[in-house]
């Protein structure tokens, strides 16, 4: 079958792609997804869904399928080992700012099968699975991707726009040759799941919770049936030491003692980056979410920074399509998706995670009180938690893209 040339090419069926797809779909616009892997990706890194994020998710029935799959957190914490909670923050403050005051912990995979879902109800969704992008070529009015289909042959599709969705080692953004600018923490970031009930052990526990210690920071979010600790390692701990049951068990212990040892169900270890590709757009390819930046993990922003991409971008592409450009050229309106969403992910994103990670690794006796003293007036003025969790729920970022208009 020899597909038209009037559609979308995305790589990559993870958050950011199938959003972008489903946006694109639900305006008419035909998309093809190709995913390198054979079927949806299922790995447990990202499980925190921002208010904004539920807000542009809820026309797909994502958000209330989330909901209803997942756990509402309405509060998150800083605590001390040792002292306990430090400060208490509950998004409910934002009633007026979303329809979703709140936000939901539920593992990312779920959202790729609740989109892929949508795409399939609507009839006529060309996603295929086993297919990777190894490289594209441009005209002036098309781009063509190159895929490696699952019989390891390779087949040219062609389409109006490309949007390179497939992760931190994309190769669109490679074929682009764009430099992915920044640097790479020398720890590790060692992720345990087990099922004991921290919130029975700690009654004041909410579901997403943030330890700063100067020895070895961590925090502790639930999952429906499961408790996700988070913990840096030593640059100088090798995979084998870190993996050792008696290391991990030694880890769980310090953050909270037990009679009995922990029933550790899955362990995760990666490498945490912190880079903001040096554009986006290279004529009609473009990249979003984890291709185009990544960071940290603390604060839950990297996955929903990807969707607001995608949603920011099929925006623009869809207006373009249809004509509805409001006066604005074409390549004008293409170019402000990296105007709004590039300085975000430098200026709120990259600086709000490495901010979070610095507070929580304070060291010294001065910058420990600062934090606190932050916490403290943060917490005691109105004003200020409600500004506060603006940016911590990504909303204020939203706003300060959309004020950019050229």
């Amino acid at each position: 079958m020899v597909l038209s040339t009037e559609r979308v090419l995305i790589a990559g069926a993870g958050p950011a792609g199938l959003s972008a797809a489903a946006y694109l779909t639900r305006r008419g616009i035909p998309v093809t997804v190709f995913e390198a892997e054979a079927q949806l990706p299922e790995n447990l890194r990202a499980s925190t869904f921002h208010p904004p994020t539920l807000d542009m998710l809820a026309p797909y029935g994502a958000s209330q399928s989330l909901i209803d799959q997942g756990l509402v957190a309405p509060k998150f914490q800083f605590r001390s080992r040792t002292e306990g909670c430090l400060a208490e923050f509950d998004f409910t403050v934002l009633a007026d700012d979303t329809q979703h005051p709140f936000r939901v912990q539920c593992e990312q995979f779920k959202l790729n099968h609740l989109l892929h879902d949508w795409l399939l109800a609507q009839g006529g969704a060309d996603v295929r699975f086993g297919h990777a992008i190894t490289g594209l070529s441009q005209a002036d009015d098309s781009v063509t991707a190159l895929i490696k289909t699952p019989d390891g042959g390779e087949e040219a599709f062609t389409g109006r726009w490309l949007i390179g969705a497939e992760g931190a080692n994309s190769v669109v953004r490679q074929a682009l040759d764009i430099p992915f600018e920044g640097f790479t923490w020398d720890e590790r970031f060692l992720v345990v799941s087990t099922p004991y009930a921290f919130e029975t052990a700690m009654p004041d526990l909410t579901l997403v919770n943030y330890f700063a210690d100067p020895a070895q920071w961590f925090f502790l979010l639930k999952v429906p049936g499961l408790w996700r600790a988070m913990f840096p390692t030593r640059p100088e701990e090798t995979e084998a030491e870190i993996f050792d049951p008696d290391r991990i068990e030694a880890r769980m212990q310090w953050a909270h003692a037990t009679a009995t040892p922990y029933e550790c169900t899955h362990t995760t270890l990666y490498r945490v980056h912190q880079r903001v590709a040096e554009r986006y757009r290279t004529h009609r390819a473009f990249i979003a979410g984890d291709a185009a930046h990544i960071n940290n993990p603390l604060g839950g922003m990297g996955m929903n920074g990807g969707i607001h991409d995608a949603f920011n971008l099929a925006e623009k592409i869809a207006a373009v399509w249809h004509g509805e450009g409001g006066g604005e050229s074409d390549e004008g309106l293409l170019d402000l998706y990296e105007k709004q969403r590039r300085p975000i992910a430098l200026d709120y994103v990259n600086s709000q995670t490495i901010r979070n990670k610095q507070n929580l690794e304070a060291n010294t006796p001065e910058a420990q009180q600062i934090f606190r003293d932050f916490l403290a007036e943060v917490s005691s003025d109105p004003q200020k938690t409600h500004d506060y969790l603006l940016r911590t729920s990504m909303i204020a970022s939203l706003r300060a893209a959309a004020k950019i208009t050229a």
